[in-house]
Protein backbone atom coordinates (compact mmCIF):
# COMPACT_ATOMS: atom_id res chain seq x y z
CA UNK A 1 0.00 0.00 0.00
CA UNK A 2 1.22 3.87 -0.74
CA UNK A 3 0.89 5.14 2.71
CA UNK A 4 1.57 9.44 3.21
CA UNK A 5 2.01 10.29 6.86
CA UNK A 6 1.29 13.89 7.51
CA UNK A 7 2.19 15.53 10.50
CA UNK A 8 3.84 18.52 12.21
CA UNK A 9 3.17 22.24 13.64
CA UNK A 10 -0.69 23.45 13.81
CA UNK A 11 -1.01 25.71 11.53
CA UNK A 12 1.38 24.67 8.65
CA UNK A 13 -1.12 23.88 6.63
CA UNK A 14 -1.73 19.36 7.37
CA UNK A 15 -5.62 20.29 6.32
CA UNK A 16 -4.85 21.36 3.24
CA UNK A 17 -2.30 18.71 2.22
CA UNK A 18 -4.41 16.15 3.39
CA UNK A 19 -7.11 17.70 1.00
CA UNK A 20 -5.19 17.63 -1.69
CA UNK A 21 -4.76 14.33 -1.10
CA UNK A 22 -8.13 13.15 -1.34
CA UNK A 23 -8.51 14.90 -3.93
CA UNK A 24 -5.78 12.53 -5.71
CA UNK A 25 -7.44 9.26 -4.92
CA UNK A 26 -6.11 8.63 -1.47
CA UNK A 27 -8.34 7.39 1.71
CA UNK A 28 -7.60 10.03 4.05
CA UNK A 29 -7.84 10.14 8.09
CA UNK A 30 -7.38 13.28 9.95
CA UNK A 31 -6.08 13.32 13.62
CA UNK A 32 -5.34 9.65 14.07
CA UNK A 33 -3.71 8.60 17.10
CA UNK A 34 -0.20 7.26 16.04
CA UNK A 35 -0.74 3.97 17.41
CA UNK A 36 -3.76 2.72 15.75
CA UNK A 37 -2.15 3.25 12.62
CA UNK A 38 -1.23 -0.58 12.01
CA UNK A 39 -5.07 -1.46 12.55
CA UNK A 40 -6.04 1.28 9.86
CA UNK A 41 -3.61 -0.07 7.58
CA UNK A 42 -5.00 -3.78 7.73
CA UNK A 43 -8.64 -2.33 8.18
CA UNK A 44 -8.35 -0.61 4.80
CA UNK A 45 -5.48 -2.57 2.69
CA UNK A 46 -8.39 -4.73 0.86
CA UNK A 47 -10.56 -1.55 -0.20
CA UNK A 48 -7.55 0.76 -1.13
CA UNK A 49 -4.00 1.18 -2.12
CA UNK A 50 -3.46 4.78 -1.33
CA UNK A 51 -3.92 6.02 1.96
CA UNK A 52 -3.26 9.18 3.33
CA UNK A 53 -3.18 10.12 7.57
CA UNK A 54 -2.57 12.56 9.26
CA UNK A 55 -1.13 12.75 13.16
CA UNK A 56 -0.69 15.72 15.30
CA UNK A 57 0.36 16.01 19.09
CA UNK A 58 -2.10 15.96 21.09
CA UNK A 59 -1.70 12.80 20.75
CA UNK A 60 1.10 12.87 22.62
CA UNK A 61 1.58 9.17 24.47
CA UNK A 62 1.74 7.32 21.57
CA UNK A 63 3.73 9.64 19.67
CA UNK A 64 6.91 8.14 20.87
CA UNK A 65 6.26 4.98 19.38
CA UNK A 66 5.76 6.56 15.99
CA UNK A 67 9.51 6.18 14.72
CA UNK A 68 8.86 2.13 15.46
CA UNK A 69 5.72 2.01 13.64
CA UNK A 70 6.61 3.74 10.64
CA UNK A 71 9.74 0.82 10.54
CA UNK A 72 7.62 -2.06 10.99
CA UNK A 73 4.75 -1.11 8.02
CA UNK A 74 8.08 -0.33 6.08
CA UNK A 75 9.48 -3.40 6.54
CA UNK A 76 5.96 -5.48 5.83
CA UNK A 77 6.27 -3.69 2.63
CA UNK A 78 4.01 -0.91 2.18
CA UNK A 79 5.65 2.12 0.49
CA UNK A 80 5.34 4.80 3.16
CA UNK A 81 6.49 8.59 3.12
CA UNK A 82 6.41 11.00 6.20
CA UNK A 83 5.77 14.82 5.56
CA UNK A 84 6.40 17.18 8.54
CA UNK A 85 4.70 21.07 7.80
CA UNK A 86 6.49 23.20 9.91
CA UNK A 87 6.42 27.21 10.20
CA UNK A 88 7.69 29.96 11.65
CA UNK A 89 6.47 30.92 15.28
CA UNK A 90 5.85 34.68 13.83
CA UNK A 91 3.57 33.06 10.60
CA UNK A 92 1.77 30.54 12.83
CA UNK A 93 0.55 33.44 15.49
CA UNK A 94 -0.60 35.47 12.57
CA UNK A 95 -2.64 32.90 11.10
CA UNK A 96 -4.39 31.96 13.74
CA UNK A 97 -4.83 35.11 14.34
CA UNK A 98 -6.36 35.61 11.42
CA UNK A 99 -8.83 32.17 11.37
CA UNK A 100 -9.14 33.29 15.33
CA UNK A 101 -9.14 29.66 16.08
CA UNK A 102 -7.59 28.25 19.20
CA UNK A 103 -4.31 25.75 19.31
CA UNK A 104 -5.46 22.33 19.78
CA UNK A 105 -2.57 21.87 22.85
CA UNK A 106 -5.00 24.73 24.44
CA UNK A 107 -7.83 22.72 25.19
CA UNK A 108 -5.35 19.94 26.91
CA UNK A 109 -3.68 20.11 30.38
CA UNK A 110 -0.26 18.86 31.67
CA UNK A 111 0.48 16.87 34.41
CA UNK A 112 -0.16 18.87 37.61
CA UNK A 113 -1.44 22.01 35.86
CA UNK A 114 -4.12 24.53 37.16
CA UNK A 115 -7.08 24.18 35.41
CA UNK A 116 -7.47 27.47 35.96
CA UNK A 117 -4.87 28.77 34.24
CA UNK A 118 -4.40 28.36 30.33
CA UNK A 119 -1.63 28.68 28.14
CA UNK A 120 -0.93 31.38 25.61
CA UNK A 121 -0.59 30.19 22.13
CA UNK A 122 3.71 31.37 21.87
CA UNK A 123 3.78 28.64 24.74
CA UNK A 124 1.44 26.24 23.21
CA UNK A 125 3.57 26.57 19.82
CA UNK A 126 6.40 26.27 21.91
CA UNK A 127 5.34 22.82 23.73
CA UNK A 128 3.94 21.29 20.70
CA UNK A 129 7.19 21.58 18.68
CA UNK A 130 9.00 19.90 21.37
CA UNK A 131 6.70 16.92 21.10
CA UNK A 132 6.92 16.61 17.57
CA UNK A 133 10.51 17.06 17.56
CA UNK A 134 11.54 13.52 18.03
CA UNK A 135 9.42 12.72 14.60
CA UNK A 136 10.79 15.69 12.39
CA UNK A 137 13.24 13.78 11.22
CA UNK A 138 11.13 10.82 9.50
CA UNK A 139 10.86 12.15 6.67
CA UNK A 140 10.56 15.40 4.08
CA UNK A 141 10.12 18.82 6.22
CA UNK A 142 8.21 21.95 4.64
CA UNK A 143 8.29 24.80 5.43
CA UNK A 144 5.03 26.78 4.81
CA UNK A 145 6.56 30.43 6.62
CA UNK A 146 5.65 31.97 3.44
CA UNK A 147 3.69 30.08 0.97
CA UNK A 148 -0.04 30.69 0.24
CA UNK A 149 -2.34 27.90 0.03
CA UNK A 150 -2.31 27.56 -3.50
CA UNK A 151 1.10 27.38 -3.36
CA UNK A 152 0.77 25.02 -0.88
CA UNK A 153 -1.31 22.68 -2.70
CA UNK A 154 0.85 22.77 -5.90
CA UNK A 155 3.89 21.55 -3.48
CA UNK A 156 1.70 18.50 -2.31
CA UNK A 157 0.81 17.23 -5.86
CA UNK A 158 4.26 17.36 -6.72
CA UNK A 159 4.80 15.18 -4.05
CA UNK A 160 2.24 12.76 -4.39
CA UNK A 161 3.53 12.33 -8.14
CA UNK A 162 6.98 11.70 -6.98
CA UNK A 163 6.91 10.06 -3.74
CA UNK A 164 7.63 6.82 -4.53
CA UNK A 165 11.11 7.43 -6.57
CA UNK A 166 14.09 6.33 -4.83
CA UNK A 167 15.51 10.09 -3.70
CA UNK A 168 14.44 13.24 -5.09
CA UNK A 169 16.29 16.44 -5.04
CA UNK A 170 14.40 19.67 -4.76
CA UNK A 171 16.28 22.95 -5.42
CA UNK A 172 14.21 26.19 -4.22
CA UNK A 173 15.25 29.83 -4.85
CA UNK A 174 14.79 32.51 -1.84
CA UNK A 175 15.26 35.60 -0.44
CA UNK A 176 17.69 36.15 2.25
CA UNK A 177 15.54 39.15 2.92
CA UNK A 178 12.10 37.08 3.74
CA UNK A 179 14.27 34.24 5.75
CA UNK A 180 15.89 31.20 5.23
CA UNK A 181 13.63 27.94 4.41
CA UNK A 182 12.87 25.89 7.55
CA UNK A 183 13.24 22.49 4.97
CA UNK A 184 16.64 23.03 3.48
CA UNK A 185 18.99 20.81 4.34
CA UNK A 186 21.72 22.93 2.26
CA UNK A 187 21.79 26.57 1.63
CA UNK A 188 23.64 28.29 -0.71
CA UNK A 189 24.34 32.26 -0.90
CA UNK A 190 24.84 33.58 -4.11
CA UNK A 191 24.78 36.95 -3.09
CA UNK A 192 28.65 37.31 -4.44
CA UNK A 193 27.34 37.04 -7.61
CA UNK A 194 27.31 40.58 -9.45
CA UNK A 195 23.40 41.64 -8.94
CA UNK A 196 21.14 42.01 -12.40
CA UNK A 197 18.68 44.03 -10.23
CA UNK A 198 21.13 47.32 -10.52
CA UNK A 199 20.59 47.21 -14.40
CA UNK A 200 17.19 49.13 -14.87
CA UNK A 201 16.50 46.70 -18.11
CA UNK A 202 16.72 43.52 -15.75
CA UNK A 203 15.31 44.70 -13.07
CA UNK A 204 11.45 43.72 -13.67
CA UNK A 205 12.44 40.48 -15.17
CA UNK A 206 13.70 37.17 -13.26
CA UNK A 207 16.56 34.64 -13.40
CA UNK A 208 13.77 32.78 -16.16
CA UNK A 209 14.30 35.59 -18.50
CA UNK A 210 16.67 35.38 -21.38
CA UNK A 211 18.26 38.81 -20.74
CA UNK A 212 19.27 38.06 -16.90
CA UNK A 213 20.41 34.40 -18.31
CA UNK A 214 22.75 35.99 -20.92
CA UNK A 215 23.78 38.55 -17.90
CA UNK A 216 24.99 35.92 -15.89
CA UNK A 217 25.92 33.49 -18.16
CA UNK A 218 28.70 36.05 -18.91
CA UNK A 219 29.51 36.26 -15.11
CA UNK A 220 32.79 34.64 -14.33
CA UNK A 221 31.70 34.05 -10.63
CA UNK A 222 28.39 32.38 -11.14
CA UNK A 223 29.58 29.90 -13.81
CA UNK A 224 32.35 29.16 -11.39
CA UNK A 225 29.78 28.90 -7.77
CA UNK A 226 27.37 26.68 -10.26
CA UNK A 227 30.42 24.84 -11.24
CA UNK A 228 31.18 24.30 -7.07
CA UNK A 229 27.61 23.67 -6.00
CA UNK A 230 27.14 20.79 -8.66
CA UNK A 231 30.16 19.15 -7.60
CA UNK A 232 29.33 19.77 -4.08
CA UNK A 233 25.84 17.86 -4.15
CA UNK A 234 27.14 15.09 -6.99
CA UNK A 235 30.06 14.19 -3.65
CA UNK A 236 27.78 13.87 -1.12
CA UNK A 237 24.51 11.99 -2.86
CA UNK A 238 25.55 9.21 -2.86
CA UNK A 239 25.91 8.85 0.78
CA UNK A 240 22.25 10.24 1.23
CA UNK A 241 21.02 7.84 -0.79
CA UNK A 242 22.81 4.84 1.08
CA UNK A 243 20.90 6.60 4.23
CA UNK A 244 17.74 5.49 2.88
CA UNK A 245 16.90 8.84 2.74
CA UNK A 246 13.43 10.07 0.01
CA UNK A 247 14.26 14.08 -0.55
CA UNK A 248 17.00 16.10 -0.48
CA UNK A 249 16.79 19.99 -0.31
CA UNK A 250 18.86 22.86 -1.83
CA UNK A 251 17.89 26.03 -1.21
CA UNK A 252 19.89 29.10 -3.00
CA UNK A 253 19.22 32.27 -2.11
CA UNK A 254 20.01 35.59 -3.05
CA UNK A 255 19.21 39.22 -1.64
CA UNK A 256 15.02 39.18 -3.01
CA UNK A 257 15.17 35.98 -4.76
CA UNK A 258 13.88 37.14 -8.44
CA UNK A 259 17.13 37.12 -10.34
CA UNK A 260 20.72 35.67 -8.89
CA UNK A 261 18.70 32.55 -6.97
CA UNK A 262 16.11 31.83 -9.34
CA UNK A 263 19.06 31.46 -12.34
CA UNK A 264 20.76 29.31 -10.05
CA UNK A 265 18.40 27.13 -9.38
CA UNK A 266 17.63 26.67 -12.94
CA UNK A 267 20.81 25.92 -13.90
CA UNK A 268 21.18 23.05 -10.92
CA UNK A 269 17.70 21.52 -11.87
CA UNK A 270 18.58 21.54 -15.46
CA UNK A 271 22.10 19.72 -14.77
CA UNK A 272 20.95 17.28 -12.62
CA UNK A 273 17.66 16.48 -13.96
CA UNK A 274 19.49 14.65 -16.09
CA UNK A 275 20.44 11.55 -13.76
CA UNK A 276 17.85 12.18 -10.93
CA UNK A 277 14.55 12.86 -10.23
CA UNK A 278 14.05 16.81 -9.74
CA UNK A 279 11.69 19.17 -8.31
CA UNK A 280 12.26 23.09 -8.96
CA UNK A 281 10.75 25.87 -6.97
CA UNK A 282 10.72 29.75 -6.29
CA UNK A 283 9.15 30.61 -2.90
CA UNK A 284 9.13 34.30 -4.17
CA UNK A 285 7.21 33.76 -7.37
CA UNK A 286 4.03 32.74 -7.41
Amino acid sequence: MHIVLITGISGSGKSVALNVLEDAGYYCVDNLPPALLPQLVDSVSGTTAKLAVAVDARSAESLAELPVTVRTLKEEGHQLKVLFLTSSTHSLVARFSETRRSHPLSHTLLPGENPASRRTLIECIAEERERLAAIEQLGHVIDTSEASANKLRAWIKELAEVQHAPLTLFFESFAFKVGVPLDADFVFDVRAIPNPYYDLSLRPLTGKDAPVIAFLDAQPSATEMLHDICKFVEKWLPSFKTDNRSYLTVAVGCTGGQHRSVYMAERLAAYFNETERVVLRHREQS
